[in-house]
This record gives C-alpha cells, sequence and structure tokens, in this order.
C-alpha cells in the first residue's frame, strides 16, 4: 500500500501539470474526431497509450528522486554539517536551496548552543554531586562528636543537634536524587520487602525529626510483601515523614502520623496509606503538591516550603511503577497512598 500512496501523493503535489496533459489530449482527440473520423478509434488508442507513459515515466522518475530525497534529509536531520547539507540540496529544486541552507546555518547555531549547555549542565551535576559527598564528612564528624560528647550536653541541646543533622542529611539527599533524575542507568534492585516492617525501619531512622515535631506514630494493617527497590522505597517514606513533620500545625495538641495497609481485592494490589493530621492542604492546592516548585498555602503558611519533596517522590514512584494519590481537607491532615503494583 505504499506505492499507492507514494503515486497519490505524487499526483497531488503535480496535479495541475497533470490536468494540463489530460486537458491537452481531449482537445487533439477532438480534433482528430474532426480531421480523421475514419482513423478515429486508432488514433485515440495510440494518442491513450502514449499518455499513460508520459505520466507514468515521470511519476515513476519523481518517486525514485523523493526516496533518494528524503533519505538525504534524514542524514542531514541526523547530522546537519555542511557536507550532508550539500547532498541534501542536490536532490532538491534550486529554488529551495537557499531556504534549506539557512536552515542548516540555524541548526548549527542550536546544535552548538545545546552542547554548551549539555557541557555547562553536566559539570553542574559533577558539582552537585562532589559537593554532596563533601559535605556529609562534616556531618559525619557532627555525628560523632554528638555520639562522644553527647554527654557533655544537656538532653534538650542534643535532641536539636540530632534534629539539625538529620535535616541536613534530608536535605543532602534531595540534592542528590535530584540531580540523578536525568541518569540514564539507575541502579534499582527489585526484591521482596514487608512493608511494615520497612516503614518502622524507615520512622526509627528519623526519629530525631518525629520527636522534636512531636509526633506519635502508628502501624495499623496486617503485614504484607512488596516488591521493590528499599533505597528507593526509603526516599520516598523519608520525603512523606519530612514532609509531614514539617508543616506540623505549631498550636497542635497531639500530631500523629499513621501508617496503614490495605489490600484492593479487584486490582490484586497492596496500598500503602500514610496520613498525618497536620493543617491539610485546600481543595486548589491538591492537584499541585506533586508539580515541581509548587508550594501552595501551606508553603505560605510555613515559609519554609520548597516544593521539591513531594516532586521527587512522584519521580521516584514513577520509576519504581508505584501509583500514588493524595486526599485532604484543609484543617483536617493529609493521606498519601502508594499503589504498589501486583506482581506474579
Amino acid at each position: 500500500m505504499g506505492w499507492i500512496k507514494q503515486i497519490y501523493d505524487c499526483f497531488q503535489a503535480y496535479k495541475i501539470w497533470f490536468l494540463i496533459i489530460i486537458a491537452t489530449n481531449l482537445l487533439f482527440i477532438f480534433f482528430a474526431w474532426l480531421a480523421y473520423p475514419d482513423t478515429f478509434k486508432a488514433l485515440v488508442g495510440l494518442m491513450i497509450v502514449y499518455t499513460l507513459i508520459i505520466i507514468c515515466l515521470p511519476v515513476f522518475l519523481m518517486i525514485r528522486k523523493q526516496k533518494i530525497s528524503e533519505a538525504a534529509f534524514q542524514a542531514f536531520l541526523l547530522e546537519p554539517n555542511e557536507t550532508n547539507e550539500e547532498i541534501f540540496c542536490q536532490t532538491i529544486p534550486n529554488i529551495h536551496r537557499l531556504f534549506t541552507r539557512r536552515m542548516g546555518d540555524l541548526i548549527r547555531e542550536y546544535q552548538v548552543k545545546l552542547n554548551d549547555q549539555m557541557m555547562e549542565l553536566a559539570d553542574y551535576e559533577n558539582y552537585i554531586e562532589g559537593w554532596v559527598h563533601e559535605i556529609k564528612k562534616p556531618l559525619s564528624l557532627m555525628t560523632l562528636v554528638i555520639d562522644n560528647r553527647g554527654d557533655e550536653m544537656s538532653p534538650l541541646v542534643r535532641q536539636r543537634m540530632l534534629h539539625i543533622r538529620d535535616q541536613m542529611l534530608g536535605d543532602v539527599e534531595r540534592i542528590l536524587y535530584f540531580a540523578r533524575l536525568g541518569a540514564a542507568h539507575k541502579d534499582y534492585i527489585f526484591e521482596p520487602v514487608n512493608v511494615l516492617a520497612f516503614c518502622k525501619q524507615v520512622a526509627e531512622n528519623h526519629q530525631t525529626l518525629i520527636d522534636e515535631s512531636g509526633f506519635r506514630v502508628h502501624f495499623t494493617g496486617e503485614e504484607a510483601e512488596i516488591i521493590s527497590d528499599r533505597k528507593g522505597l526509603a526516599f520516598i517514606l523519608e520525603q512523606i515523614i519530612a514532609n509531614s513533620t514539617k508543616y506540623v500545625n505549631q498550636h497542635q495538641a497531639q500530631p500523629a502520623l499513621r501508617f496503614e495497609t490495605a489490600y484492593d481485592k479487584a486490582g490484586k494490589q497492596i496500598i500503602l496509606n500514610i496520613s498525618d493530621n497536620g493543617p491539610g492542604v485546600s481543595a486548589e492546592d491538591l492537584p499541585f503538591i506533586f508539580d515541581k516548585g509548587f508550594t501552595g498555602r501551606s508553603g505560605a503558611y510555613t515559609r519554609e516550603a520548597t516544593g521539591m519533596g513531594l516532586f521527587l517522590v512522584s519521580k521516584m514512584a514513577n520509576d519504581l511503577a508505584i501509583q500514588f494519590d493524595a486526599k485532604s481537607d484543609l484543617g483536617s491532615g493529609l493521606t498519601i497512598s502508594l499503589i504498589f503494583p501486583h506482581v506474579e
């Protein structure tokens, strides 16, 4: 069917000339009928055969030339250097060559700018990753000092120091994950994970953030086994915990964080609901909380939001094939649901 379309496209492109040829033949057929009525049928047959020949031959040549031109154009798009540009120009009419050369100059100019920007971006990513690894050294030293000199500090000071350290570690992890978003290869290792036990472990690792905010953590539902990457899933849970502790209401009596498992029988999927009883999100802000840089009313309230935590959660969840959903009403907390894929 491809060659039929090519013939049709050729007729559409040069239909005015084909109409002129057909009109000319009709005129000569009329003259032949007037001048040679005895041999009219033979003359008409010859004229039709001749017309088909002079139409089919150019169509064949044009289709062949079009294929050559398309191949040259593809090569020019893949590598818009001057050599490929000249080869492409040889396959098109002279009237189009000037525009093609201008297009080639613009493409090469933008390609140079794009290459420069890619190099700058690569340098920036390398700097960020290097900075992240360097900043971990003083953080490790800070941990060592707190562990070895903790008895010289008051319990309140030690707790605040641990809280600040964990906040800094969370910020560093966010920077590192953000820098790796565009990586071509990601070292995910999918393995069985007991979801509630894993949530308890992540919560214990961030106990200082939870204690500083005065949260009580609850785990409900039945234990369930999922297939996921431990590092990626831990990052998702850490960001959700950090988000809840960040937006805790200062006048809230008993802030709580709940991890609850559920099972969707229809989709055979395990669902993890993570809920807090914080200030919540307004209905107009809720659809956008996973967008990059979005802070909304809550961000304006705390003046601390960057709009990156839940954005990174959405990206990581997408990489791990985890569906997510958020439900909230202003003043009644936020619930984020992680829907894990069903794996046979």
